[in-house]
């Protein structure tokens, strides 16, 4: 195959839900793209989120998938935030290859009109958890929230972790388009993560990290600016959140517009779905992992009802299925 059969021109359809990797050879960047909407909207519909809530833990999504559908194997990437801020708690769980599901917890009475990403996560920590499966071990990355937002935490988690450069952008928005029946609202998302990998390693390092406490008048560790990362910078900085999430423009039209002068190669799509794990038999087995007066304490009305924190889903059991032990009995075992 010649090179001149592989250039095409992007493709004009928009594929929803999808993670598209790319890279430009010429500046020694690859990355991915997604443009999400059936699948986020599904996740955040499930609940009744005010819309800065929403739009948060859609961020967190976006950024699950453009992290999680780097996996190679069947395990499990899970982003969790834990803050001091209205919103204090946001899990995103993603299933490799292409599962997605998530939920946030936050304090109504806390919100406040015009609070951003970062004013709603607040102080805390960010947690990234990679699993691979029973048998292997976990790896785990932490990076302080510290008064920024998602991609704040991602930067630094790279600069510290991974010490690779790299660029994260993510955009949720909500959409309403009239019809018949009235108004009809959804949410879209979109986000964009590039890395600086030349094959001469020396060419990505970065700076040291900051000093701390060091002397007075410790020299800082600099190294220059590297001229196809700064260019790559540049032109990352001009995609705009109408861009990400906008329905009519196809992830392969926005990567030709920001590298179209260098060349831009893309790669066969990744599709996600919203889909929960959780089941009747898996609620069932974790009833039965509790103790039995935890069990008898959620007996009302006659059943145990269980709500599945991620997709809403309700499960009913009675006593006898839930493995509840009648009193009578439990107090002549206590004996």
């Amino acid at each position: 195959m010649t090179l001149e059969s592989q250039i095409r021109a992007p493709s004009a359809t928009p594929v929803d839900d999808a993670v598209l990797p790319f890279e430009v050879s010429a500046l020694d960047v690859r990355g991915r793209l997604t443009k999400m909407g059936p699948a986020l909207d599904e996740i955040l519909t499930k609940h009744d989120y005010p819309a800065p809530v929403g739009k948060l833990l859609g961020e967190a999504i976006v950024l699950t998938t453009l992290l999680g559908s780097t996996l190679k194997f069947d395990g499990r990437f899970i982003l969790q935030t834990q803050t001091d801020g209205p919103v204090s708690l946001i899990v995103v769980d993603f299933h490799a290859p292409d599962r997605l599901r998530a939920y946030a917890r936050f304090d109504a009475s806390r919100l406040e009109a015009g609070q951003d990403s970062a004013a709603l996560l607040g102080l805390g920590h960010l947690a990234m958890t990679i699993d691979q499966g029973a048998d292997m071990s976990r790896y785990q990355g932490l990076v302080a929230l510290e008064g920024g937002n998602l991609e704040d935490a991602a930067h630094e988690y790279f600069l510290r972790s991974e010490q690779i450069p790299t660029r994260v952008r993510l955009a949720v928005g909500e959409e309403f388009r009239g019809g018949g029946g009235g108004p009809k609202h959804r949410w879209r998302g979109g986000g964009m993560l590039m890395q600086f990998l030349p094959k001469a390693p020396e060419r990505a390092r970065q700076p040291d990290l900051h000093p701390g406490d060091a002397p007075e008048g410790a020299v800082v560790h600099e190294i220059p600016d590297d001229d196809a990362w700064a260019e790559s910078r540049a032109l990352f900085g001009t995609i705009e959140d109408v861009e990400l999430i906008d329905p009519d423009l196809s992830g392969e039209r926005l990567l030709f517009r920001l590298f179209h002068e260098r060349g831009v190669r893309v790669f066969s799509t990744q599709v996600m779905h919203a889909r929960c794990s959780c089941s009747r038999d898996a609620v069932a087995g974790m009833l039965a992992s509790f103790d039995p007066k935890d069990r008898a304490e959620m007996v009302e009305n006659g059943k145990v009802v269980v709500t599945c924190e991620f997709c809403s889903s309700v499960y009913e059991f009675t006593p006898d299925e839930a493995g509840v032990v009648p009193a009578t009995e439990q107090g002549a075992s206590d004996n």
